[in-house]
């Protein structure tokens, strides 16, 4: 009720009748000695109590739905159960497209749901319950959830075919030269390379940040800017849009992606599944020939 805001349309997500909901509703106001539900133009409105038992109920019930699904038998071939997952923009480029290809040889009726996440919300996505797990570039999480390591990367530059650093020696002085482009979903100025380069006495100058990947070919194709990203990433936007793929003239330290999920979920036989299923796609993507991680 506190979700639809209509007592037909609650009736129907409950499969019982109208009638039905109305009494269980009747009895729940006589026991908790409030309206819990007012009505108003084209449905109910929720009292203050009702809002306030909103959030602990569906708690209670996701972990009777989680305790349930631990010792339900799971099938792959006929589930039709909802995955969550918490992705990187990055991890769900390289990652979703092989995954679902397995998924629907061995999970047709499944249906995978991603959300977006990095290390300023995974956290919390998976402690509301909002995902199931998370793969993305996190920190160490805390002792009740499990962290498992994936895919050592390493980096390489884009930009337009025909970019003066396209060709010739990739040494740092060229390459601080030109404008850089940073893909960075939460807003941040600062990348993997800032210290680096730093360091080596030749920082950089942003030319632009983009929230998303999908503006990153266009841009570089229109401007001088130059990229430097995740090899896979930056291998497969060479091949499909023709840019330029160059070395990267400085070392970046970065962290692996993880893959995080609560400890609640290491008996369930679906959740243990899709892990699987998903470490398997992450080493069958392996680390890109010839660049180190």
């Amino acid at each position: 009720m506190a979700r639809e805001r209509h007592v037909t349309r609650a009736a129907e997500k409950l499969n019982l009748s109208q009638p039905a909901v109305s009494n269980a509703l009747a009895r729940l106001r006589a026991a908790l000695g409030d309206e819990l539900f007012l009505r108003r133009p084209g449905g109910v409105e929720p009292t203050a109590l009702a809002l306030s038992l909103a959030g602990p109920v569906a708690e209670v019930l996701d972990r009777l739905r989680q305790t349930l699904a631990v010792h339900a038998p799971f099938d792959p071939a006929t589930t039709d159960r909802v995955f969550t997952l918490a992705l990187s923009e990055y991890a769900e480029s390289v990652l979703a497209p092989p995954l679902l290809e397995v998924m629907a040889r061995e999970a047709p009726r499944a249906l995978l749901a991603i959300r977006h996440a990095d290390r300023t919300n995974a956290q919390n996505l998976l402690e509301k319950g909002e995902a199931e797990l998370a793969v993305a570039v996190l920190p160490e999480p805390p002792a009740l959830y499990t962290r498992v390591r994936l895919l050592p990367e390493g980096f390489l530059t884009l930009m337009r075919a025909g970019h003066p650093l396209a060709e010739g020696p990739m040494t740092i002085a060229r390459f601080t030269q030109f404008p850089h482009l940073l893909h960075s979903p939460n807003g941040s100025r600062d990348g993997a390379l800032d210290g680096p380069l730093a360091e080596a006495g030749h920082p950089r100058r942003l030319g632009a940040v983009v929230a998303h990947l999908g503006a990153v070919p266009e841009i570089l194709a229109r401007t001088d800017m130059v990229m430097t990203l995740s090899a896979r990433l930056a291998q497969r936007l060479a091949e499909v849009h023709g840019l330029a793929l160059r070395p990267c003239p400085v070392e970046i330290r970065h962290t692996r992606l993880s893959l995080v999920f609560h400890r609640r979920f290491e008996a369930d036989a679906g959740h243990a599944w899709l892990r699987r299923t998903l470490l398997a796609v992450a080493r069958e993507v392996g680390p890109v020939p010839g660049v180190g991680a």
